[in-house]
């Protein structure tokens, strides 16, 4: 054999020996395209899409540490106690041919143990369906009034047109929880509110009726607050005609604070009220004074403070309440 021919067989070997690898080689697929979650900005500041939808995703919430004080606490002997709540919201949205579709959950955790649904509702075209607070939640901005109801969260459905400067509504809640004013506990009970408000400037007004089928009586509520030098003016007053869901303080009451911004990061609000026929007791008044102070500290990072003072008629001393609050918003 000579070198010419043993140069060719080897080629051809080589040639068999390659073809039959190439044959038997496992081809790799081709990866799948990685699906990055989106920024969603339809809808504001922290919504992302969720993978694979058009809806728009917000989580937020807070943990929140504070110690409270009232002096006329008597569980074994303390005057103050210290507290911690955990907080997550929810917010899902995407576009419609009715408009925006929203939906929310709210859920609050106690260091007690007690996990609860602090709110799960439904939003479009401006009516409000499911678990949520009521008109009476709002208030003023400090912690001194006592104008609200001790349970103004149920299932209800509401109605709000806002046109920017002029706001209007209704809406009927299920009266349910804790037996109440006459109320049984159950499920059964219903009211109804109508809500007026309106915004010019600096300055915004709201009022509000309500009115306990159960209970058969009303409650109505003005606030009014305006943009004044370094900080804002409210005012309040309330009316009942009886203890119901809505207001059981007393049978009118009036108040006022004014919030000073004293620096970009630090606030003060000073707020008096007064209360006529309280407990619906027509012998007896009550009043009340009290200071609030916030500072925020970093972002997400703020503080709150509270001092107040409450003198009933017909009791020997008044009560000094207050709360120090340190909270990590997300």
């Amino acid at each position: 054999m000579n070198i010419k021919s043993l140069l060719l067989g080897s080629a051809a070997a080589l040639a068999a020996v390659s073809g039959a690898q190439a044959a038997d080689a496992i081809v790799a697929a081709e990866p799948e395209p990685m699906e990055y979650v989106r920024v969603c900005d339809a809808f504001g500041t922290g919504y992302f899409y969720i993978p694979g939808t058009e809806t728009c995703l917000k989580i937020g919430g807070y943990i929140r540490t504070q110690i409270n004080y009232d002096e006329n606490w008597t569980e074994a002997g303390a005057d103050w106690d210290a507290r911690s709540r955990g907080y997550l919201t929810f917010a899902a949205k995407s576009d419609t041919e009715f408009g925006a579709l929203s939906g929310y959950i709210n859920l609050e955790t106690n260091d007690n143990g007690d996990t609860h649904l602090d709110g799960a509702w439904i939003n479009i075209a401006g009516f409000d369906v499911g678990y949520f607070y009521n008109w009476w939640d709002d208030g003023l901005s400090g912690e001194t009034d006592e104008i609200g109801s001790e349970t103004t969260i149920a299932n209800a459905i509401r109605y709000t047109y806002d046109g920017g400067t002029f706001q209007v509504g209704a809406a009927v809640d299920e009266l349910s929880g804790p037996a109440l004013y006459g109320h049984a506990g159950t499920n059964d009970d219903i009211g109804v509110s109508g809500l007026l408000g309106f915004t010019l400037g600096g300055v915004t007004a709201q009022l509000i009726g309500s009115y306990d089928f159960d209970a058969e009586e009303a409650a109505f509520r003005a606030i009014l607050t305006a943009e004044l030098g370094p900080g804002t003016l409210g005012f309040a007053a309330v009316y009942s005609t009886d203890p119901n869901y809505f207001y059981d303080k007393a049978e009118w009451s009036v108040a006022a604070e004014y919030k000073i911004q004293a620096t970009e990061k630090f606030f003060i609000t000073p707020a008096a009220q007064y209360f006529g026929d309280y407990g619906f007791d027509s012998d007896v008044d009550a009043w009340k004074v009290g200071v609030t102070a916030g500072y925020q500290i970093t972002e997400g990072l703020r503080t709150l403070a509270t001092v107040n003072y409450k003198d009933v008629d017909g009791e020997d001393d008044g009560t000094w309440t207050g709360f120090l609050r340190l909270q990590r918003d997300f």
